[in-house]
């Protein structure tokens, strides 16, 4: 298959991510578009080591995943505590560092 559509579907991936972080105002469905937009880049990355021929790639998508697991975790507990002290998941609600 030509990687050309690998790279098609990653755009079209990282734009529908962007979009949605910046139109949308819950922070769970903008914590899934985060997600969206790391898929996309491991997508390319995988892309790019096939057509090179090497591990680069693949290994670096490996890592942005382990990342991206970690950030899940971490992300869902600060969303579990602002939803439980301001029964909200907007994210307009959320102005913690202000006082």
């Amino acid at each position: 298959m030509n990687p050309t559509y690998y790279l098609v579907l990653a755009a079209a991936l990282f734009t529908i991510g962007a979009v949605g972080v910046l139109v949308r105002r819950n922070a769970i469905v903008v914590f899934m578009c985060v997600e969206l937009m790391l898929n996309a880049a491991n997508l390319t990355l995988v892309t790019f080591a096939r057509i090179n021929g090497g591990l680069e790639g693949q290994i670096i998508a490996f890592f942005v995943m382990i990342v991206a697991a970690a950030e899940v975790v971490i992300g869902l507990a600060i969303i579990m505590a602002i939803f439980r002290s301001r029964r909200s998941a907007s994210i307009d609600d959320v102005n913690l560092l202000k006082n």
